[in-house]
């Protein structure tokens, strides 16, 4: 096992850095590392025990949609509006069309299409942002819409993959795919709505006792914890992984956790990586040319088309949707992860993994000219396409006219939808665990028949008890919302259906209690629905349940919103007023002034900014201290974070001039060393006489006295004002070059 994972890290560690000299992405140096160690390469070493690998490579795919997930956010998908969610679907559904027809077309079985489609889906976050970091695009607002639809992807790779795996273990029909779906969403719910209200309390108290390494522990701890239960009720460890994740990135400790997590992620993502590339086999890549071509082909091609479809439909110009979907063309990390899940169900070819990776390391190396690309394919289709049809693509917008009334009943609806979805599924998932685990133990301690119906009857009301403040706000919470009120006083004939809403919602309150009493005793239905309704209406006007449910649903929004409490705080989040500017063509850009900057030092009145760039900096964040609107006066200082204002011309410029205006690179690092000598001072050196100040040794050559030797153990300090005498031996320290210049213009000193 030590030997296996030397060889990977050793070649992997020289691929990657021959692929960052080449400027490319790190992944296709841990492919290329994995094909050199494979049993394909008769040439080299080869890893002897595989079976430790791809172990190793589950814990990296765990590890990796773990990291995933810290970076990932509910809050910005609800943030993002419908327009990446539009553009994020048509992508996927278009390109799983495209790959089941191209291994139909090949003849491949059902099984191998199906996941060829899922595979060609998904497209690469790492190398789009990498490709648009070389490029100097990242700025640039066309880029912010490609990695919002990005991040829906990833989300939804999760769930294709819980899909997959259930279509590949059972009979996919339509109601085994709605079971799924239903059971994502519970367990999904669930976990978001316990996670985010019992982790951030658990990382809170505990905070002042964890350092940096505990906190690591308990990171992956929990991640570990919520991969096994996510195996425990059918999912895969990588969902659990994810989920877990996107808990704890909603908490004040997620930077923080994000850091940590970096080295071993890297550690294990670097070995799942390699253990794509020792699949790779040359025989099957010549075999499969045709295909791999065809594919490559289908993905260019397909991005290209359907991606700008996609991104117009969503509501963008045909100019930032082709650069856009221009820059979707490639396939990456979850190909490899769905490809694995496949090979690793036993429900796809081994042909196929290394079709896909050949696909993958060819799309990746087309990637930056794909990007290039979508300006002259937009200025040769301006010049071929009537000049009205061009203007009214670049200014088509999505627009769904709505009374205000309607507005109110779609939000008014939607919360009261939302609330009720979550708090059934909580009350469902308390109902499950008191009859699955307390209720045996409280029949066990109450044995007999006698005393089996006081069991169920203590089990029953510990229940009802339990999820009442669920309960009561299921039903009354939005009743007294400005939505609910304003619809009331607005029309009569709004009042039957707002009654309506309470009705509703009372009867799905009275079925979860139904069943509780249905469950443990034999009572005739009537009288059950009786004692529910009465069980139900006590509960609205329970003062308790519903000092219960406002505490508990302030401590889940304060946990929720801590993270976003962090960033105002420490001034890191993005001003409000950013969002009108987009209106107006320009944006804000974030950018960090490196440590070995120019700027750094400098006055903003002596760097011109408006004049050279155009732009303003409107904020500078110094650590914990943010400085608003900077006057000219302003120093700037290595790793400021500067917020500045402008557009995409002019922020490109901007951000080229901080990563090029630097100090040179010392190319004679060597030199640097600081050396210690010893000089005796003659009588007739320059040196005599002279105070050490007026002597210029640290002004005029560099240099730094230590000390004088006085016939003492020790150095003596020497006083400034003390001067130099015949015989004094000083201990001097610099530079060579230095201490050389010294000596020679002291060329009657003696040096030893």
């Amino acid at each position: 096992m030590i030997r296996d994972l030397a060889l990977i890290l050793i070649v992997a560690g020289v691929t990657t850095i021959v692929f960052k000299k080449l400027r490319q992405p790190l992944v296709l140096g841990y492919l290329v590392a994995g094909f050199l160690v494979s049993p394909h390469m008769p040439y080299t070493m080869s890893v002897v025990d595989e079976a430790n690998i791809h172990s190793w490579a589950e814990i990296g795919v765990m590890f990796t949609l773990f990291s995933l997930g810290l970076d990932f956010s509910f809050k910005k998908i609800l943030k993002m509006g419908a327009s990446p969610v539009i553009s994020a679907a048509i992508i996927i559904f278009c390109m799983m069309a495209l790959g089941i027809s191209v291994g139909h077309a090949f003849g491949w079985a059902k099984m191998d299409c199906i996941f060829l489609g899922g595979m060609l889906a998904m497209s690469s976050t790492t190398i789009i942002y990498k490709a648009f970091d070389d490029l100097g695009l990242r700025q640039q607002q066309f880029a912010g819409r490609v990695m919002s639809v990005l991040i829906l992807e990833d989300i939804l790779a999760i769930v294709m993959m819980v899909m997959l795996s259930a279509m590949a273990t059972g009979h996919a029909n339509g109601g085994t795919m709605l079971t799924s779906a239903m059971k994502i969403v519970f367990f999904l719910v669930l976990w978001l709505v316990v996670g985010i209200y019992a982790i951030p309390m658990l990382l809170r108290s505990v905070r002042k006792l964890v350092n940096n390494e505990t906190m690591l522990i308990v990171a992956l701890g929990l991640c570990c914890a919520m991969a096994v239960f996510s195996t425990e009720v059918g999912f895969s460890e990588a969902f659990g992984a994810f989920i877990m994740g996107s808990i704890l990135a909603e908490t004040v400790e997620a930077d923080r956790i994000v850091k940590l997590v970096e080295p071993v992620k890297n550690l294990f993502g670097a070995i799942f990586f390699v253990s794509v590339g020792m699949l790779v086999d040359p025989h099957v890549i010549v075999q499969y040319a045709l295909p791999i071509g065809v594919l490559v082909l289908t993905i260019v091609l397909g991005q290209a088309v359907f991606g700008t479809l996609a991104f117009m439909l969503a509501g963008e110009s045909l100019k930032s949707a082709m650069k856009c979907g221009f820059s979707m063309s490639q396939i990456g990390e979850f190909s490899f992860i769905i490809a694995s899940m496949g090979l690793g169900l036993g429900v796809i070819g081994k042909f196929l993994y290394p079709v896909v990776v050949a696909v993958s390391v060819i799309t990746t190396f087309l990637t930056p000219y794909m990007i290039k690309l979508a300006n002259p394919v937009y200025c040769r289709l301006e010049k071929h396409l009537p000049d009205k049809l061009i203007h009214w693509l670049n200014s088509m917008q999505m627009s769904h006219p709505h009374t205000t009334q309607q507005n109110k009943w779609k939000r008014l609806l939607y919360q009261m939808s939302l609330n009720t979805i979550v708090y059934g599924i909580l009350s469902a998932a308390v109902i499950a665990v008191m009859f699955t685990f307390v209720l045996p133990i409280v029949r066990r301690l109450l044995p007999g028949w006698d005393l089996h119906w006081y069991a169920n009857a203590i089990t029953g009301i510990a229940t009802i008890v339990l999820i009442a403040p669920f309960l009561r706000a299921m039903v009354m919470k939005k009743n007294h919302s400005d939505e609910f009120k304003r619809l009331w006083v607005e029309s009569n004939f709004n009042r039957p259906p707002l009654v309506f809403t309470i009705v509703v919602r009372f009867i799905v309150a009275l079925m979860f209690v139904f069943y509780i009493i249905n469950y443990l005793t034999r009572f005739t239905n009537a009288l059950m629905i009786c004692m529910g309704a009465a069980v139900v209406g006590l509960i609205m006007y329970s003062r308790l349940a519903k000092t219960r449910s406002i505490k508990m649903e302030r401590q889940f929004m304060l946990n929720l919103r801590s993270r976003d409490i962090q960033a105002q705080v420490q001034g890191t989040k993005r001003p409000l007023y950013a969002g009108h500017l987009l209106d107006r063509d320009i944006h804000i850009g974030h950018f960090e002034l490196p440590e070995d900057s120019l700027w750094a030092g400098k006055k903003l009145s002596n760097l011109q900014m408006r004049n050279r760039f155009g732009v303003h900096v409107s904020s500078i964040l110094r650590g914990a201290h943010r400085i608003n609107i900077p006057n000219g006066e302003t120093v700037l200082f290595p790793g400021d974070q500067l917020q500045v204002i402008g557009n995409d011309d002019q922020l490109k410029l901007f951000g080229d001039s901080v990563e090029r205006e630097l100090v040179p690179a010392d190319l004679e690092v060597e030199k640097r060393e600081m050396k210690l000598r010893q000089m005796i001072v003659s009588g007739s050196g320059s040196l005599v006489g002279k105070t050490l100040k007026a002597s210029g040794i640290r002004d005029l050559y560099g240099c730094m006295v230590v000390g004088v030797e006085e016939g003492q153990e020790n150095l003596t300090m020497m006083d400034p004002k003390r001067t130099f005498e015949k015989g004094d031996i000083v201990w001097v320290v610099g530079e060579e070059d230095s201490l050389t210049r010294l000596f020679e213009a002291n060329s009657s000193s003696r040096v030893v």
